[in-house]
């Protein structure tokens, strides 16, 4: 693994997977590394949020323990739960053991016994620190982010069977929000804090070409500067930068070398997710072909 020391080696080990940041992402995941505190990132849909994550794994050379969170998320999903068969099982063997009633309970409620989930596994890792990445925490519920602070702020668990289980390795945290919900002051005062936003043209160009090398420069020109247009509209579902560059393979594998009025008809369901949008799009007569990128870097 690269040494990491300062910003300037972050944004390089970013760029060497692919990774297109700013020096105020490189900056929060320094001190990720420094500090080891939880970092998280808020940005509407599409913008990279779980890709840090995964490559802060890559750059740490450690395991990756992805947590994705959804309505009505609770404690067994996420952090353990007892293996209720092998439990059943146990106690009929102990059926003549002659131990005590508490002598049972000890043996049955026993890490041999429990199913670890991922808040638990990130805890419990030996070979070192994974990162733990607990995606969309705002789909969850209140009470479940309230149970998450005495994970960020202590890195511990408590398991009422059994104590509190302090993590052997203390894990590198990311956390990732669409902000559909405000999080608590309570979980953001745990956490560093950074913003992702949609990318500026020249951002996005350069995301696509680490995605697609080869790429000629007027059909990334036209794709990117249409996609910053379809920003600015009213859409159910505004394209990410997926979408951007799922585009662009898309038009790439079929063989166009710029966005013409074809390939804009025949392509659009690779950028956009819904038929409403792409009804608008069409309705809206949009000019196809031209130098887009050049205009939308002039308006």
């Amino acid at each position: 693994m690269k040494q990491i020391s300062d910003i300037s080696s972050v944004l390089e080990v970013l760029e060497s997977h692919n990774y297109v940041a700013d020096d105020e992402l490189a900056t929060s995941l320094l001190l990720v590394l420094k500090l080891q505190k939880p970092l998280l990132l808020e940005g509407p849909p599409g913008v990279g949020k779980t890709e840090i994550g995964l490559v802060l794994s890559k750059l740490l050379q450690t395991r990756l323990i992805r947590l994705q969170c959804y309505e009505g998320l609770d404690v067994h999903s996420a952090v353990y739960e007892w293996n209720y068969q092998k439990q059943l099982l146990g106690i009929k063997i102990q059926e003549h053991s002659g131990l005590s009633v508490e002598e049972k309970e000890k043996q049955i409620f026993s890490n041999e016994y429990l199913l670890q989930r991922p808040l638990l596994q990130s805890i419990s890792e030996k070979e070192g620190p994974p990162v733990l990445l607990i995606d969309e925490l705002d789909r969850s519920d209140e009470e479940f982010e309230a149970f998450l602070l005495e994970l960020l702020s202590a890195f511990q668990i408590s398991i009422p069977e059994i104590g509190t289980v302090k993590a052997m390795h203390k894990p590198f945290v990311v956390l990732t929000s669409n902000r559909t919900r405000e999080l608590s002051d309570a979980l953001k005062r745990r956490c560093l804090y950074h913003w992702i936003d949609y990318p500026g043209l020249e951002k996005e160009m350069a995301i696509v070409r680490k995605h697609l090398p080869g790429i000629e420069e007027r059909l990334l020109d036209q794709v990117v500067g249409y996609v910053q247009h379809f920003r600015k509209m009213k859409l159910s579902k505004i394209p990410g930068i997926s979408e951007t560059i799922d585009w662009a393979q898309a038009l790439v594998a079929l063989g166009y070398k710029e966005v013409d009025k074809e390939a804009f008809e025949r392509t659009l369901g690779s950028v956009l997710k819904s038929v409403d949008d792409i009804r608008h799009i069409r309705t809206e007569g949009m000019v196809v072909g031209g130098d887009l990128g050049k205009k939308f870097m002039s308006d």
